[in-house]
């Protein structure tokens, strides 16, 4: 593994998947280096316009046991070629290959026994139905979920009509723009706006990239499978935050609201994983609940190492 671009203490090794209709595709695994390697590990996996950078919850786990490992998706943060349409993709099983190969390098190299797949907001939605399809392989033991994305934050309309709509937009014309997102909760967090966070805005802007039809339609389709219900057969923590804020306007609720997605939503889907599901709310948390301030970033790490050692430890 190479140098990575958090600096001393982070590796990361590309990982090179199969071509697409753009060329050359590739993932990148991060790894925490650890001077007392573990048995357990946790991979992260980040959300849309998003990319692995929040080393304070690599920290945590750590200081839980656990290696931690984080996987830059294809066309995301590290894993973003010049030749390619940023967070782009036709189909949400697209993602499970990079999925796979990061779960075998942390099994079979770097000899883990126990894994934990962390997945945040997309990244929540793209590793349920990867735990999914892979039941029963052993690959997972366990899914912790930080705000899923599991339904469109919109109107009924749009849910249904418009979502019908974009689906043969996507089909037929899939790198046709159709939304975009507001960029309040990213100047809510970053530093350098009204936040306290420090990232790479080239991989992160607060105005994200366009939201093109075909990706639309992928995302829309995965939503559809995990409302038909999954059948997860390990352990799932979701965590959200106790209330929505509006997406589309600033609002003090930013700091201390989920202003991206529905609450209600996450809470309603939740059930539809699996059998083992716990729901957790937590107060003053925001979409990204790791970037929250306290108490509610205490309140959420607290929540996932408590429930992880429940259901793992002996």
């Amino acid at each position: 593994m190479d140098a990575d671009v958090l600096g001393t203490g982070y590796t990361a090794r590309t990982i090179q998947l199969r071509p697409d209709d753009e060329g050359d595709v590739v993932a990148t695994l991060v790894r925490r280096e650890s001077a007392e390697p573990s048995s357990r590990a946790v991979l992260y996996v980040h959300g849309f316009v998003d990319y692995f950078f929040q080393t304070h919850l690599a920290d945590a786990w750590a200081a839980q046991g656990y290696d931690f490992y984080a996987l830059d998706l294809r066309k995301y943060g590290r894993s973003l070629l010049a030749h390619q349409t940023p967070n782009y993709c036709t189909d949400v099983h697209e993602y499970f290959e990079e999925l796979d190969a990061a779960a075998q390098i942390i099994r079979e190299e770097f000899g883990h026994d126990t894994l934990i797949v962390h997945g945040h907001s997309t990244g929540g939605l793209i590793t349920s139905l990867w735990a999914h399809h892979r039941q029963g392989r052993g690959i997972v033991d366990a899914l912790v979920l930080n705000s899923p994305w599991f339904d469109l934050n919109a109107s009924w309309f749009s849910r249904v009509v418009l979502t019908a709509v974009v689906d043969v937009v996507g089909r037929f014309r899939p790198r046709q723009p159709v939304s975009s997102i507001a960029p309040y909760y990213g100047c809510s967090i970053h530093h350098e706006a009204d936040g306290v966070w420090d990232y790479d805005l080239r991989w992160k802007p607060h105005e994200g990239f366009p939201a093109l039809a075909g990706w639309v339609r992928a995302i829309r389709r995965g939503h559809a499978e995990l409302a038909r219900g999954l059948a997860i057969d390990v352990p799932v923590l979701v965590c959200c935050s106790a209330r929505s804020g509006h997406p589309r306007k600033w609002s003090p609720r930013l700091r201390d609201s989920d202003c991206v997605l529905d609450v209600q939503h996450i809470a309603a889907r939740s059930v539809l994983l699996g059998r083992y599901v716990t729901l957790v709310r937590i107060p003053g948390g925001i979409h990204d609940l790791a970037l929250s301030a306290e108490p509610a970033r205490k309140h959420y790490f607290d929540t996932v190492f408590q429930w992880s050692a429940a259901q793992l430890d002996d």
